[in-house]
């Protein structure tokens, strides 16, 4: 199995380094709508690639969506992240709102070691209607593939 950090450590890394900020904790949007998130670096990581994961249990994350290190703007699905390499802020939109999208994600960006990351609190609002019908599904873990799958811990793979 792949070692990591516990997540912790993760945390007091993103709390106790200014290297990586996320511009709020909390974010919030409708179901059905959309949100942004906006993450902010020190100068020296702009070519480095930035991701936006989702917290699965302890420690693990899928990678919703991550950038080659380029500003180039990359779509996943329903979740979209753009870096801007002169601001040094990246972007992450989640479109499609659903209410089983409220959950801990993460900012980061990719070094060797372990990687920076900060986390970030997703709620979703209920807007005008709520109807809320059986049991939402946490089957979104297998609709990725498992080269989507990364821990904290990068391993990196050709």
């Amino acid at each position: 199995g792949i070692t990591i950090p516990p997540v912790t450590f993760l945390v007091w890394v993103g709390l106790c380094s200014s290297v990586l900020v996320a511009v709020s904790d909390a974010v919030s949007g409708p179901a059905r709508g959309s949100l942004t998130v906006q993450c902010r670096y020190e100068p020296g990581w702009e070519t480095h690639s930035k991701w936006w994961c989702r917290e699965v249990e302890s420690s693990k994350c899928y990678i919703l969506v991550r950038t080659n290190g380029s500003e180039q703007e990359v779509k996943g699905d329903r979740v979209s992240i753009k870096d801007d390499q002169k601001l040094r802020t990246f972007t992450v939109t989640m479109e499609k709102l659903r209410w089983d999208d409220a959950d801990s994600y993460w900012c980061g960006i990719e070094r060797s070691g372990t990687d920076l990351g900060v986390e970030v609190k997703v709620t979703i609002d209920p807007g005008k209607s709520m109807c809320v019908c059986g049991v939402f599904s946490i089957s979104f873990c297998a609709s990725l593939s498992t080269s989507r799958y990364f821990c904290f811990k990068f391993v990196h793979s050709t």
